[in-house]
């Protein structure tokens, strides 16, 4: 049975006219006329009202049968259980992110856009995927838009060449203080994020100042709960980590990452290839431990996509967070020498991301670089824009920023020009590189140097909290040394870093620090 006939035979069992069925969809009379007797065929969207209109499936109503009825005989029941995939996982159940980041990459897809809202509407199943399929296929041939004002090249050659001026810095031998620093402030900033780490401002202001922590100044304990509290949140409080009951940091990607990169430059040395740091990826941890593109890379190594091909094929998230959490590691190991540590990070970057997703992570390697030399924050963030594509969106949103710190706005008029151009409320916002790039700069710039003033302004703003809460926190404590981090935020770690690691687990953070200090380069 075909389409046609599905139509003729869904109207005559609900004993409709022709006219009265395309009154109920809003199209002609004729126009029903042609799909049943198939000299045309129905608009997607339209074949989604019907179907959900009759409550049958799609494949039902296309092919005539619903094919999860054989999924046990033979070789028409080979599918997966389609509604069990994670939609990370699931490239079509992330189309509107995919329009979204393509639009913002400048490439010709516009006239598809209502295509893309129709089959993010579908159900889960092969017909879903096939014509996600298909518009992946649009995307990878779209031609970028002739008036498009930004150049934003993956090559490293490219990236060199339109890299701005910036201050000079030079390489230096740091104190074991200021590694400790950087590895403690990192551990501190990521575990006062972590306990509200998908929240949105519309819960984090009232939560905060209901427990009087507003503006936030202190790590959130689970003593500051009460059973009224946290009835009047939808926010999942009770099953988050607080810092007054743990023992020692919980895992978290984080400070994975960090230890992650150790292991690669510890097997592989400091030359070591994308491909390297794929196989780690596959050796250290499954693919539950990563997430958005990071899951997507890690399914595309073992579906055979090789670096750089890993971050393109079907990644809707290619330009999000992710990579910017992995980059610290590099500019502790390149003190003083930004331009070794976005080297490094552009390389590790370049499994999972494209263009600003990998400028991100090459941003703050190269300010932990350069934080091991100069105390000044300006100027550490301007080090980190030195080492990315002037002509890129991401630089357009930090100078935004430095402009803003410049002419003396402040602080509550930039972190509200961050919420005006990106919405926190889409995960595509929330979880985008260039907003939570910028929120790290203006939490350096305006934290003054203090340790917890700086990490606090970066998780009370939202977005991100627990990865901008690690960055901010990494490069204060680089520049600062671990003297800069009063007692109260180290205490509830300790000496303890839990990680999902196989073969690594818990490691001692002094012991990280000195593995830290020998693979440095020799001065």
């Amino acid at each position: 049975m075909n389409l046609s006939k599905s139509i003729q035979r869904l109207r005559t069992e609900a004993k409709w006219t022709q006219e009265e069925f395309s009154e109920r969809f809003g199209v002609s009379q004729q126009a029903v006329q042609k799909w049943e007797s198939g000299r045309a065929l129905p608009e997607l969207k339209k074949l989604v009202e019907i179907a959900d209109h009759f409550g049958v499936s799609l494949d039902e109503l296309i092919l005539g049968r619903d094919r999860r009825t054989s999924e046990t005989s033979g070789r028409e029941g080979l599918r997966p259980r389609w509604q069990d995939l994670p939609d990370w996982e699931f490239y079509a159940s992330a189309l509107q992110t995919e329009f979204c980041q393509s639009s913002e990459e400048g490439l010709e897809i516009e006239r598809y856009g209502e295509v893309f809202a129709a089959v993010s509407k579908l159900p889960k199943g092969e017909i879903k995927k096939k014509l996600a399929d298909v518009l992946f296929e649009t995307v990878i041939g779209a031609e970028q838009r002739a008036d498009y004002p930004y150049r934003e090249p993956n090559d490293p050659e490219e990236i060199r060449q339109l890299r701005p001026e910036g201050p000079v810095v030079r390489p230096c031998a740091p104190s074991e203080s200021k590694i400790r620093g950087a590895w403690m402030g990192r551990i501190c900033g990521c575990l006062l994020g972590k306990t509200v780490e998908g929240i949105r401002s519309n819960e984090m202001i009232p939560f905060l100042r209901a427990t009087g922590n507003l503006p936030l100044r202190r790590y959130i304990l689970r003593s500051d709960l009460t059973e009224a509290l946290l009835g009047r949140f939808s926010y999942p409080f009770a099953e988050r980590c607080y810092a007054d009951e743990i023992d020692g940091m919980p895992s978290d990607d984080d400070t994975n990452y960090v230890v992650l990169a150790q292991e690669v430059v510890r097997t592989c040395g400091r030359a070591f290839t994308p491909a390297d740091v794929a196989a780690a990826w596959l050796k250290y941890q499954n693919k539950e431990a990563y997430c958005t593109a990071e899951r997507v890379a890690y399914c595309n190594f073992i579906k055979g996509y090789a670096p750089p091909q890993s971050a393109l094929f079907q990644n809707p998230y290619r330009e999000w967070i992710g990579a910017q959490i992995r980059g610290d590691y590099f500019g502790y190991i390149n003190p003083g020498d930004p331009e070794s540590a976005a080297e490094m990070a552009r390389r590790d970057a370049s499994i999972s991301h494209v263009k600003n997703g990998i400028y991100g992570e090459m941003f703050a390697a190269a300010m932990l670089a350069a934080a091991a030399a100069v105390g000044d924050l300006e100027t550490v963030v301007r080090c980190g824009l030195a080492q990315i594509p002037r002509t890129s969106r991401l630089a357009e949103g930090l100078n935004a920023v430095l402009d803003a710190f410049g002419r003396g706005a402040p602080q509550a008029e930039v972190f509200g020009m961050i919420h005006s151009r990106f919405d926190e409320y889409t995960e595509h916002g929330w979880c985008h590189v260039i907003p939570n790039a910028m929120i790290v700069a203006a939490a350096l710039l305006y934290g003054g140097g203090d340790f917890g003033r700086s990490v606090c302004m970066a998780v009370e703003t939202g977005f991100d909290t627990d990865c901008n809460g690690a960055t901010v926190g990494s490069v204060i404590g680089m520049a600062r040394g671990l003297r800069g981090i009063p007692a109260e935020w180290r205490r509830p770690v300790g000496d303890t870093l839990h990680t999902t690691l196989f073969g690594v687990g818990s490691v001692s953070i002094a012991d990280r620090v000195r593995l830290t200090m020998a693979q440095m380069p020799p001065r």
